[in-house]
């Protein structure tokens, strides 16, 4: 499994889910020690985000741009 496919299936995914357990431990009343890290978790989950969003994603076998490219083209021709 290639890092950009790793990426896109765990890395991505993971940093989504801990902003949202992050605002989850900020609003929740019963422990004291995660509503004081709720703030650290979302931004933690955040910059993960902002991290992995930016690794581009696996090209699909047999989705490359000369399809389109072809067709659209075609239609600009006289």
């Amino acid at each position: 499994m290639s890092f950009r496919a790793m990426n896109e299936k765990y890395l991505e995914p993971g940093s989504q889910i801990l902003m949202v357990l992050g605002i989850v431990a900020l609003c929740q009343p019963w422990n004291m020690l995660l509503h004081t890290y709720g703030v650290t978790i979302i931004l933690i989950g955040l910059i993960g985000f902002n991290v992995t969003s930016k690794i581009p994603r696996e090209e699909q076998a047999g989705t490359g741009h000369g399809a389109g490219q072809q067709a659209h083209n075609a239609g600009a021709q006289h």
